[in-house]
């Protein structure tokens, strides 16, 4: 069976994209839920501290998007790879 790169870099896109989004409007509305997440987020992606602001949950959100994409492509192509698909 062949997975679709295409396919698996949307939807890891959306689903890693989506967790911060959540995580980091949860924070905004109790700003104690998910810090430690977020600083976690925080420290890998450039830019992003983990501020309690809209401009940092966009901003954390659209690298969650390219993250989660790149990484889904990744997956799909190392899987296809070393099925022999």
């Amino acid at each position: 069976m062949k997975l679709d790169i295409k396919g698996m870099a949307i939807t890891l896109g959306l689903v890693w994209g989506a967790a911060v989004l959540l995580v980091g409007i949860a924070n905004l509305i109790w700003p104690n839920y998910g810090q430690a997440f977020l600083e976690l987020v925080a420290s890998i992606y450039p830019g992003y501290t983990a501020g309690a602001s809209v401009g940092q949950l966009i901003f954390g959100t659209l690298y969650g998007l390219v993250d989660g994409a790149v990484g889904g492509a990744v997956i799909a192509w190392l899987y296809n790879l070393f099925a022999g698909a």
